[in-house]
Parts: C-alpha cells; structure tokens; sequence
C-alpha cells in the first residue's frame, strides 16, 4: 500500500504546474482547443461529483429509452461519451449494439477497461466528432449526453458535428441532445468558487463572459493539499439558448425537433455545479435523405390537408360540399402538380384523419382544412394541433393564432394597442338585455365568432335602432351562444392587403386588391356579405368586381405597415390577408384579420398574386416555400429541385 502511495505522489509531482496567478482577462489565455488535453485523470476528480454519479447516468440513460424506441438490437452511438458511463450503463441493460465515440484517448482507454472488468460488450473508439468517421445511415440512434455540445470555438464546428450525425443515422433514426442551458447560465453562473474534490485536492474556479456574449470561460486552479498546483487550465462553451439549437438542428434538416424540458444534476458534493448544473433536453428525427446515385431522383413530399367532402359543412350552401367546391380542389391538385420536386399526396377523411397523419412520413404537412375538423369552422385549430401533438411540420397559423383571429373583438383590441385605426364597436353579449346600443348609424351587426360571413346579410347593416333590434334578435336566434358586434359601418372604398412570408425570413405584400361595388343595385348595401358568397340567385352574385387598388403610394404602404405589424403581433406565419376598408372621409380602418385565407383559385390571395403577373401554381409554391424556409428545410428542397434538374 505505502509503495502505491509513493508511486500516486511521484506522479503528482511530475504533474505540478505553475500557476499563472492573477488574470485579468480569462478570454486571453483560453487555447483554441483547449478540449484536446483536458479531458484526463484531472477531469475526473474535478467533475466525478457528477459524471461518476452513477443515479445520474441511470436517470440519463432512463430518459434516453423514453423519448426514443429504441430496443436491445438497435445500434447506438454515445458521441463524445467520455468515459463511456452511458454506454456501459445501456450494455448492462442489455443492449448489445452501443459505441462509444471520444477524442480523449485517457477517457476511451478507462472505457474500454471498465467495460472489460464488468464483462460487459461495448465498443470504444477515439475520434472527432466532426469527424467521426463511421459508416453512413448505420445507427439507429445518436446520442450527445452530458452536456458534450458547444465546444468549438467556431460555431460552425458545432454544425459540422450534427452534419456528421446527420450521416450516419438511419433514415429512421433519432439524436438526443443535451446541452447547457445557456439563458440561465448567463445570469446565474458564479464568478468565483472553490471546493474540496477529495480528501486531498481543492479547486478554485473563476468565470467570465467572452467578448461576443456567447460563451462561458472556466478557468480552474486544481492544488494538491501537500504538494500545490497541478492544474491550471481553462475551457469554455458556448451558451446557446432554446432557439439556438432548434434553428442549428433544423439548419441541418433535421425534422420534428422536439424540447424536453431542462435537467439538473445530482451531485456527491453538492457545491459547485458549474456546466452541468441546469441543461437542456432535446430529440429530432433524422433528415429526409436523397436515394442513392442508383436511385431515383429525391422529391419533397408534401402532405395536403383538406376538408372532408363526405360530412356536412354547415357553412357552406345547403350545408354540404357542391360541384363547385369539388372542381376548386380539382383545380388546386392540377396547379400542384405543375411545381417541381415535390411529390403530393391527400389528406381528406377526417374520420381517419389522426390514424392516418400519425403514419404518414412526410416533409411538411400543406394544412388547407381551412373549413376545419370535422367541417366545423370552431374547429379550425384543432388540425394543427393535431399536427402539433404529432409533431408533423405545416404551412400556415398555428393553433394560438386561429384561436385568437377567429374572435374578432380580440383582433380589434391588438390593433387598438398597436395604434392601428378600428371601427367604432359595441360588444354585446349572448343574452344580455342591457347593452348600450351604439349612436351611431348606419351600423352593421355580424357575430363575434365566424367564419365565412356568416350571418352577415344586406339586413346587416342597419339605419336606426328599431332595425337594430330586429337584426340582433335575429342573429342571437340563428347563432345563440355566440356575443354580437355593432360596429359602425363604414361606407368609403374596401381593400384587403395579402402578406406572404415570415418576419424572420423576409415578409412581402401582393398588389393591393380593391373590392368594386359600382354594379350593385342603388338599394343594396355594399358588402361582401354570405349571400354574395354562396348564392348564385343572390343580387350580389357576380356583380361585385375585385380590382387592383389605385390609391396614392404613401396610402398603400400605410395599410402594408398595418398588416405587417398585426402578422407579427398575431402570429401569423407564411401567409394571411387583412380587411380594410375607409370611412365617408377616406380614413382607413382595420375590418378583419384571415390568417390562412382562402387558397382557392378564385379567392382574393390569388387574385392578388395576378396582378402580381403571378399564377395560381406560383402563388402555393410561394407558401410552401415560405413555410419550408420557417421550418428549415429550404436545403432539402434545394437538394430535390437541383436533383430534377
């Protein structure tokens, strides 16, 4: 025993350091790799509290088999595993297929050993992560556990890794990912700490944020209690946030990246838990990959959500699906068929819809059940939500948006506190007797819930309070959950503004379109009413006219900024229209907010992309793309339109 002792302290002082003392600026004297040399025998004491925690590596490991399906027989790779615990920690349960891939040859080689004395079967490599150098499409999972993510100084670096995972997983196949939670790290990290490690060794730990913001520098001074310094060494990782690594993990195409929640960590010291002490959970589905060169050529695909022709719709005239409606679909799938490299298939059952969407695979989901579930306009949310709970990417609003636009005093209110012009309003509710009746006329009575101008009729708009009264009668008979708006009607020119895009990505506005009512009889209210959309015996019936607007450049912009501020405000994502229309002295003023207007051929978005020279076929492959971009995937897309090319 006293030779091994002798023998432990020769080579602690063979290790001694000079220390550098005081340092006024860590970010100096950090190496750009500094992980080449400190992952070793040093490393393990300074954070064996929790990376030889074994509860901690079974909770880990635990929380691995939950968010993956993965099985005795699937191959797993532990990138950057350290000293292996989680690979050994997986072989003792079982698993037969796991290797472990570390750049420290000190922490592969303690692998390795540990794995022999446990009899345990585990394969230990040393490698790059950027780099690793194993067959491509060969794992069914990756894992990056222990906070191993943010090292380089070049965040590209930290691209290329997932690039490389992105190569040898399955097409099938998952990455879990544990990162430091960089949000918390930034206001919660000690700047200057120190602790026992064992018996003998103390550290003492200083902290700094770079320059840039963007990382975290450690610096430690490790002392040996008789013989001094044998460490003195510095590292750093990057602080990415929440967002960060969704967009890096998207960047790299990977799909469904779904966010865990965060992990603390246990400790045998409880004291200084530095990196690991508050991470980040996260899992993604491998990207979509091209065929082999001997393959055939890759295609985006698209699933294309729809109403289901086969239930009542109670919006729509006689309340079910027409001729026409028929032939509008019809037309939508021959202009989708002319835009290159994408592959569509169809989505219209909804009595199947949730057993067949939790089957499909699939790029994006290209979400046009504008009618909603089950045909019902109430029910618009819940097909993203859906898409949401399957974690399948779509085109256009999600849930939160819907919800919020569908009721239309809470629109009017997000204007209101945006400084956007709004009618005078008067919100009534269901049942409510003692309402105060608006002053002004001619008003226009609709519900506050709707869809489709519902229950907007030429008797809509009123000219006293007697008619009023009956019209309100009226709608709380044909509608009578639902609170009524009395708004002041406004009778100068309409207009509506389409916005296609994302303000992250870049959001562009079509030609703005003006609703034309010189062809209405003298007698009939101007509006674009239920009746002008649904009966073709109705007097409105083709006789209203959509034009290009030809309003003064600075009174476009105007209602462009508008509708640019409520899409960011609202959430709305990739496309939406916004109602406009001026009063007796030509003030423009917010009617309504659509975020997935209609997408059919005869629908105002398309009209407006016309004036724009553009055709129906271009106006979808517009949306689409802008949902892909938002989403990540613009270079998968890429990679299909060269390939066809």
């Amino acid at each position: 025993m006293k030779t091994s002792t002798n023998r432990k302290k020769r080579a602690l002082r063979e290790s001694l350091q000079r220390t550098l003392g005081p340092v006024a600026d860590l970010e100096q004297h950090l190496p750009d790799e500094w992980w080449r040399e400190l992952f070793n025998a040093v490393y393990l004491k300074t954070d064996g509290d929790v990376v030889e925690n074994g509860e901690n590596t079974r909770l880990e490991v635990d929380f691995l088999q939950s968010v993956t399906d993965i099985t005795p027989a699937s191959r797993i790779l532990d990138l950057c595993c350290g000293q292996g615990r989680h690979v050994l920690e997986l072989a003792s349960r079982g698993f037969h297929n796991v290797v472990g891939l570390d750049r420290s040859r000190y922490l592969i080689r303690l692998g390795r050993k540990r794995a022999q004395a446990a009899r345990l079967t585990a394969t230990f490599r040393e490698g790059d992560a950027r780099n690793p150098r194993l067959a491509e499409d060969s794992f069914d999972c990756v894992c990056i556990l222990g906070n191993s993510f943010g090292y380089f100084s070049n965040k590209q670096d930290d691209k290329k890794v997932l690039q490389a995972v992105a190569k040898i997983l399955r097409q099938s196949g998952t990455v879990v990912l544990d990162v430091a939670d960089g949000v918390w790290l930034k206001s919660q990290f000690e700047p200057r700490s120190w602790e026992w490690i064992d018996g003998h060794h103390f550290v003492c730990r200083e902290r700094s944020i770079t320059n840039d913001g963007e990382r975290l520098i450690s610096r430690e001074v490790v002392v040996h209690d008789e013989l001094g310094v044998i460490a003195d060494q510095f590292y750093a990782e990057r602080l990415y946030t929440r967002e960060d690594i969704r967009e890096i993990l998207k960047s790299v195409g990977f799909r469904n990246v779904r966010y865990h929640g965060e992990r603390g960590s246990l400790s045998n010291r409880e004291q200084d838990l530095g990196m690991m002490a508050r991470r980040m959970l996260f899992t993604a589905n491998a990207p979509i990959k091209p065929p082999r060169k001997n393959g055939r050529a890759p295609v985006f695909d698209v699933t294309v959500v729809l109403g289901d022709p086969r239930l009542p719709d109670q919006v729509k005239r006689d309340g079910r699906f027409s001729a026409e409606d028929l032939d509008t679909v019809g037309r939508l799938k021959d202009a989708l068929a002319e835009l290159r490299g994408y592959r569509f298939h169809y989505l219209d059952n909804h009595t199947t819809l949730e057993r067949d969407l939790s089957s499909v695979r699939t790029d994006i989901v290209f979400n046009l059940c504008d009618e909603g579930f089950d045909n019902d306009p109430f029910k618009e949310l819940h097909v993203p939500a859906m898409l949401e709970t399957l974690n399948l990417p779509y085109t256009g609003a999600p849930p939160r948006c819907l919800a919020v636009c569908y009721d239309k005093s809470l629109v009017r209110a997000a204007a209101v506190q945006l400084d956007i012009p709004v009618p005078l309003e008067s919100f009534i509710r269901p049942r409510d007797q003692g309402a105060t009746l608006p002053s002004v006329f001619p008003a226009i009575l609709k519900p506050n819930y709707g869809d489709s101008s519902e229950g907007i009729t030429r008797l809509a708009v009123v000219h006293d309070e007697t008619l009023l009264l009956t019209y309100l009668d009226s709608l709380r008979t044909q509608f009578p959950d639902r609170p009524v708006l009395v708004q002041e009607f406004l009778t100068g020119r309409e207009y509506s503004v389409g916005l296609i895009g994302n303000p992250e990505n870049g959001l562009s506005a079509l030609p703005v379109l003006e609703v034309d009512y010189s062809q209405l009889d003298g007698d009939l209210p101007q509006i674009l009413g239920y009746e002008s959309k649904w009966f073709p015996e109705s007097p409105y019936w083709k006789k209203i006219r959509y034009l290009e607007a030809e309003l003064a450049e600075s009174e476009q912009a105007k209602m462009v900024d508008y509708a640019m501020r409520l899409f960011e405000r609202l959430g709305c994502r990739d496309y939406a229209r916004f109602d406009f229309r001026a009063d007796s002295n030509g003030g423009v003023k917010l009617l309504e907010v659509n975020p997935n207007p209609g997408w059919c051929w005869d629908g105002k978005q398309n009209l407006m992309a016309g004036f724009a020279g553009q055709r129906y076929a271009e106006l979808l492959d517009r949306i689409l793309s802008a949902a892909v971009e938002r989403i990540g995937l613009a270079e998968r897309l890429a990679q299909c339109l060269a390939t066809e090319k």
